[in-house]
């Protein structure tokens, strides 16, 4: 089965809007003693908040990893339990990486005496991104009940308890005096939304331009209708802000979530005929089997980038200045081409390459059989070994109009 090319870049997308986004709202500015302390440019550009839309793009990663771990569920010979064994390892191995090479580069850092802001900082920004492991492994490891959910009760009954939950803990947060603490029960609740899309995607029940224009529509209905109400207009946190559409994850988050699933599945044949070309196709492949690498590294790398060039003496507009206004916006994207090149070798440099075949003929080491451009064609006998490195991206994720053609029991 060939892999599903308009999914494949989806992932890719969202994957590259996380890491734009947090590079483009995370200023670290230098203070007089060669600290770094974090700030927003969204508290003083407020007009930049529409951008975070574009750019705050977990409903699609939880819409790709659910399609995902349905087709590999789907096409897994053994128990389940072997199949979550594998794909959890392959989601957590490179998170025990990042922790290990952390933990060493603080230490170093801190006996290399680094001011204790900077090294706040880094601490911050590298484990915050973690938070994204507890909905996505809850969320993976209950794949098969939220299958044979959809499949006997359909998406729609499926989604809307944890859309009344959301809603529940999004009026409780307005009533209750500020500062009572609410139980993080959103975190799940809100991104199992995309997740069972992406379910119900891959076992063919989102097909049609209709269907995927009434998420797209219904999506757009409900922000409005979400921001008329009075919630925030940016889709990420705002330093000072008392409410935030992430933390925990609102109804606006869910809406977004829904509104960017829709326009993904409406723009399906252009996303097919681009990723048909042979660039663009590479480019996707890669960013989809170094998808959790890239998420876990990019906010590290900033912090590493801009620590290092602080030690200069220089202060480097857009990378070690205060966000104040369009010139800072500006400097920051002339910064992104570095960042991205240092991401990029990071990134590299970490993957696992595979074993040369022995040269009287051997077996070929599995971690050969990495995801392929997509227009190939797999084997099924060796798609079950593959050592991918990440949960997200799919091994042969095939169209959704094909839901049905893998020896599946309705």
């Amino acid at each position: 089965m060939s892999r599903d090319r308009a999914v494949d870049a989806l992932r890719a997308y969202a994957i590259g809007g996380v890491v734009l986004g947090h590079w483009l709202v995370t200023g670290l500015v230098l203070t007089g003693d060669g600290g770094l302390h974090q700030a927003s440019p969204l508290t003083a550009l407020p007009g930049l908040a529409p951008l975070t839309w574009a750019l705050q793009t977990l409903g699609l990663f939880f819409f790709t990893a659910g399609f995902g771990s349905t087709r590999s569920l789907a096409r897994h010979r053994g128990g389940a339990g072997g199949w979550l064994a594998r794909r959890l390892r392959r989601l957590l191995l490179p998170t025990v990486a990042l922790l290990g090479v952390g933990a060493a580069v603080l230490l170093a850092a801190t006996v290399a005496g680094t001011p204790d802001d900077t090294l706040t900082v880094a601490l911050r920004l590298a484990i915050s991104p973690l938070w994204f492991l507890v909905p996505l492994v809850s969320l993976v490891a209950l794949t098969g009940p939220l299958r044979a959910a959809v499949r006997r009760w359909g998406v729609a009954r499926c989604v809307a308890p944890a859309v009344v939950t959301v809603a529940a803990v999004d009026l409780a947060v307005r009533l209750l005096p500020a500062g009572t603490d609410v139980p993080p029960v959103t975190v799940l609740a809100a991104w199992a939304v995309p997740f069972l899309l992406g379910v119900a995607h891959a076992d063919g029940q989102l097909d049609g331009r209709r269907t995927a224009g009434t998420l797209a529509g219904g999506g757009v209905v409900a922000l409005g209708a979400l921001l008329a109400l009075g919630y925030p207009v940016s889709a990420v946190g705002v330093p000072g802000a008392g409410v935030s559409n992430l933390n925990p994850p609102s109804l606006l988050a869910v809406a977004l979530a829904v509104t960017q699933v829709g326009l993904g599945l409406l723009a399906r044949p252009a996303l097919q005929r681009l990723l048909a070309r042979p660039l663009p196709g590479r480019a996707a492949t890669e960013v989809n089997r170094q998808a959790v690498r890239i998420y876990l590294w990019h906010q590290p790398v900033l912090v590493a980038v801009t620590a290092l060039t602080a030690r200069s003496g220089l202060t480097l507009p857009g990378l070690h200045t205060v966000p104040d206004g369009p010139g800072w916006v500006l400097a920051r994207c002339c910064w992104l081409p570095l960042l991205a090149a240092v991401l990029v070798t990071v990134v590299r440099t970490g993957r696992p390459q595979p074993r040369r075949r022995p040269a009287g003929g051997g077996v070929a080491d599995r971690s050969a059989e990495c995801v392929p451009p997509a227009p190939q064609v797999y084997d099924h006998q060796r798609s079950g070994r593959a050592d991918l490195q990440e949960v997200i991206a799919v091994r042969d994720s095939d169209p959704p109009s094909r839901g049905r053609a893998d020896g599946q029991t309705r």
